[in-house]
């Protein structure tokens, strides 16, 4: 299958696949042990999409979040949040210049291609809303005044889990603007060896270079967009979806936002896997990482142990496969 890019360029399939399979060996040279997490990484950086990060510190969240970002030749930003982060930090300033007695705007960090937000959840809930217009209209407003930001726009977020100290729970309206939710976990025993190896004298991210332009991403995206869906395929998204609605063990369920997540992330997993159109594995794969961390359990499902992820599988596993012809 050929895929028209404009600018009256052509890149095949196996293009795609073809970069983002540079785009996964240098991530995978810098993490070790963890091809799930960036498979889906890069899946929803070709969904156009956000990720969070989660879990314990020292597992390689950040590692992540900037190998994905230094993997690109993107611009990159780093946001170290703290309890007293102001959001004009993230955002930009409007700052008076007495030389031409006016006022112009200072950018903040979130103008780049890839912002990466280290442990967001130390921040205030005012804070962390300053990223909600950015990554839902691709845009910052300040005095009145909208800035468009450059795309591809990513925020690659990280976050410790909520028990532990000096943390806040991020705002239900934060969560549902990320695509999907990695978690971790620690490595096994051989990849914590070859990791001893590998970054015992110095980091690997130091000689890392691009091995994709942005404007090869912005390709990539493109391409996803035409990745054909059959009704009966978006039919199955919508009843998985509108299954968490009604499950006694959610007080919230999934909004028609993840609705079009999952259908944009099912897309990019078809498109790495080198096909043009999507299977039902496509969006049972990715149920779990796009609806379950915008999910709220009740109170009496917590006492359970009936977790978001938990309910998710068996929504998966209760509704019916879709007819394809």
């Amino acid at each position: 299958m050929v895929l028209e890019m404009g600018a009256g360029a052509e890149r095949t399939l196996d293009d795609l696949v073809q970069v983002a399979h540079r785009i996964g060996t240098a991530i995978e040279s810098v993490i070790e042990g963890k091809p799930d997490a960036i498979r889906l990484a890069l899946t929803v950086l070709l969904a156009e999409g956000h990720v969070l990060i989660e879990d314990v510190p020292g597992v390689g969240k950040t590692m992540l979040a900037k190998a994905l970002g230094r993997s690109t030749q993107c611009a990159v930003q780093r946001i170290q949040f703290t309890p007293d982060l102001l959001p004009s930090d993230i955002t930009g300033v409007s700052a008076f210049n007495q030389e031409h007695r006016e006022f112009e705007f200072k950018a903040g960090p979130v103008f780049a291609n890839i912002v990466v937000g280290d442990e967001i959840n130390r921040a205030s809930p005012k804070t962390q809303s300053a990223l909600l217009e950015c990554m839902e209209e691709r845009q910052v407003t300040v005095d009145g005044t909208s800035y468009p930001l450059e795309r591809p726009f990513m925020v690659i977020a990280t976050q410790n889990p909520v028990e532990m100290e000096g943390t806040y729970p991020l705002p239900e309206a934060q969560r549902d603007r990320f695509t999907a939710r990695i978690s971790m976990g620690y490595p096994s025993a051989e990849a914590e060896l070859a990791m001893l190896d590998l970054h015992g004298s110095s980091s690997p991210l130091d000689s890392m270079e691009p091995v994709a332009s942005a404007s090869d991403v912005r390709d990539l995206i493109a391409a996803v967009r035409r990745v054909h869906v059959a009704e009966a395929l978006k039919q199955y998204v919508i009843s998985l979806v509108t299954a968490t609605r009604s499950a006694p063990e959610l007080r919230l369920g999934a909004s028609p936002r993840a609705t079009l997540h999952l259908l944009r992330a099912s897309r990019a997993r078809a498109a790495l896997d080198g096909r043009d159109f999507v299977i039902p594995d496509d969006v049972q794969a990715l149920a779990g990482p796009v609806l379950a961390h915008r999910l709220l359990p009740t109170a009496e499902a917590m006492v359970e142990r009936q977790l978001p992820d938990r309910v998710v599988a068996g929504i998966v596993e209760q509704t019916p496969l879709p007819r394809m012809r």
